[in-house]
């Protein structure tokens, strides 16, 4: 009945979506979640409450989370310092979250590690990484390990244009297409490396094919369409999991905040910012295709609203509220004694 309403509400010779209505609806909360985390923690930086560096993903939502969900237990994604978002796309807390971002014992590492620095191998996420480019070769090392084990995971392993000239980023490109190691290198092209427009700073003009001279076939995809993501995740995985080497994809996003929270962006026009929200903006564009082509209503689309507004609230509220920890903290997760 579900389905005959949808095909009624979409009309006669509509084209047929390319994702359930459930996955679609999926993601938009998702991204939704992602979006209201990162203006509370926005909010929550300007008031004082977090410290340090803060790189907000506001924007760029649909990248993780089409990938997300292209993955299964047991892959594993590590990122750069822009993290939060590939935290809660892969089903870390927003509570653990948001009390790491403001120093608080209920962080995922006990609030010794801040925005860039933290972790959880039940959900498969490795770190965001505050070294440029660091967490490119961890990504290959990853893969190494299911390859040794001869599992089937895959290492999802994000960076940005600004460190996608890395020398290190090229040594692992070579050892994994040398041993056909299960990783696929996302390429989150948000124009800007900092304050630099990827214009000025690479030669190369077409970021997918930097893999080319090690044989690793790569593709662009519209990273402002979380459908055009999950179809080229869905190709890159089944690549990976066939035992046929590594995967390049550029995601050509966006992000509308600064490079951090420090930064006012003056290397671009507010026309430029505003043009992108306006005609390209993931949720709005998941959104009204849910309308459009699934039949989803106002009130729907409210539900899944409120149920974000909520767990965000939640989160800042747990996070103003939990302990900062103990001195005696200094001292532990130092060492693992290993056999």
């Amino acid at each position: 009945m579900a389905e005959a309403a949808t095909r009624k509400a979409r009309g006669k010779g509509a084209k047929e979506p390319a994702t359930s209505r459930e996955d679609l609806l999926r993601a938009y909360r998702d991204m939704l979640l992602i979006r209201r985390f990162e203006e509370k923690a926005g909010q929550l930086y300007g008031m004082g409450l977090i410290g340090g560096f803060c790189h907000l993903y506001i924007g760029q939502e649909a990248v993780v989370v089409g990938m997300q969900m292209c993955l299964k237990p047991g892959d594993q994604v590590i990122t750069s310092y822009r993290d939060h978002g590939h935290m809660l796309a892969t089903g870390m807390e927003a509570r653990g979250v948001m009390a790491e971002l403001t120093g608080r014992i209920g962080g995922y590492s006990k609030g010794k590690g801040g925005s860039m620095h933290m972790f959880s191998r039940e959900k498969g996420f490795y770190g965001g990484h505050g070294i440029v480019g660091a967490q490119v070769s961890l990504g290959a090392g990853l893969a190494f390990a299911n390859w040794y084990r001869q599992n089937d995971n895959v290492s999802v392993t994000y960076f940005g244009e600004g460190a996608s000239n890395q020398g290190q980023v090229y040594e692992s490109f070579n050892l994994a297409a040398l041993l056909k190691l299960p990783v696929i290198f996302v390429i989150e092209n948000n124009k800007y490396g900092m304050g630099t427009s990827v214009e000025r700073a690479s030669a190369s003009k077409d970021l997918s094919k930097n893999g080319s001279p090690w044989g690793i076939p790569g593709e662009q995809v519209n990273g402002m369409d979380v459908i055009a993501v999950k179809e080229a995740g869905e190709r890159a995985v089944a690549h990976c999991r066939a035992g046929n080497g590594p995967y390049l994809l550029e995601m050509k996003t966006y992000r509308y905040r600064g490079h951090s929270m420090s930064d006012p962006a003056k290397y671009r026009t507010r026309e430029e910012v505003q043009r992108m929200r306006e005609q390209s903006d993931c949720i709005d564009n998941a959104r009204k295709l849910l309308a459009d082509s699934y039949g989803v209503t106002e009130a729907e689309l409210k539900v899944i609203d409120d149920e974000v507004k909520a767990i965000v609230q939640d989160s800042a509220d747990f996070a103003q509220t939990s302990p900062e920890p103990d001195e005696s903290e200094l001292y532990t997760d130092i060492l693992i004694e290993a056999r």
